[in-house]
């Protein structure tokens, strides 16, 4: 987890929370994340679902709205 965070931050995200959401059991996060690198630009949107039980995070699952744009955002350069 560490080493994707320091990806992340290495490559100039900028991280915008639209929404918590809360059930009974579990919580999710809506971001927008944005970016620039070169001639890349990053503007996709992502919801985390954090699975909980007995009051820990057991599970965390993200859905992106553009893998295709992330994949070629976090390649390196040819």
């Amino acid at each position: 987890m560490i080493d994707h965070a320091e990806l992340i931050a290495g490559h100039g995200i900028t991280f915008r929370p639209l929404h918590v959401l809360v059930s009974r059991d579990n919580m999710a996060l809506n971001l927008h994340n944005t970016g620039r690198r070169g001639d890349m630009v990053l503007d996709e949107y992502l919801a985390t679902v954090c699975t909980i039980r007995n009051g820990r995070i057991v599970a965390i699952e993200t859905y992106l709205s553009d893998v295709e744009g992330m994949n070629a955002y976090f390649a390196d350069p040819a």
